[in-house]
């Protein structure tokens, strides 16, 4: 094995502690896989960088958005009113595990990511292989379409 090089499913040396934390989210590829390490309330996650709905890249959207993802366990969570209930108050479900998350262990101020090795079959885990990678390519290229439309409308409404 050369010097560089780490064993196969790791831990991986990811970063230092201060830059990580400095820098909230971080991307690395472990493996062929794609990985995003969030320090978040003090405590840094790893998980896969991808959403496990439309694969977008959790890098750049809200944390707290509409698709939640709890970041220790990759649930994806829900919330909802029970229709039977005479007074229904909306409370938080579970669609189950969806979201592949790694271990994170830090030591004197390095950061290091163990792959999960999970037998059991994720819908992050999909955006990982090569259809999903296609199905990536055909996001963003309706992503950048959807940018330009808006884009033209606005320069045309500051043209009236």
């Amino acid at each position: 094995m050369e010097e560089n090089e780490q064993p196969t499913g790791g831990p991986y040396f990811v970063g230092k502690k201060d830059e990580l934390i400095e820098a909230k989210r971080s991307f690395r590829t472990l493996e062929d896989r794609d990985i995003l390490i969030i320090h978040h309330q003090g405590v840094f996650y790893a998980l896969d960088s991808y959403c496990y709905h439309a694969g977008g890249l959790l890098q750049n959207g809200d944390i707290e958005h509409k698709y939640k993802i709890t970041l220790a366990e990759g649930e994806s969570l829900y919330k909802a009113n029970d229709p039977r209930d005479p007074q229904p108050v909306p409370r938080w479900y579970s669609k189950g595990m969806k979201q592949r998350t790694h271990t994170v262990t830090e030591i004197n101020g390095e950061v290091f990511v163990k792959l999960s090795k999970s037998q059991g079959w994720l819908e992050s885990d999909f955006f990982q292989g090569e259809k999903g990678k296609l199905e990536r390519a055909k996001a963003e290229a309706a992503e950048q379409k959807e940018k330009e439309k808006k884009k033209e409308k606005k320069k045309l409404e500051n043209t009236k």
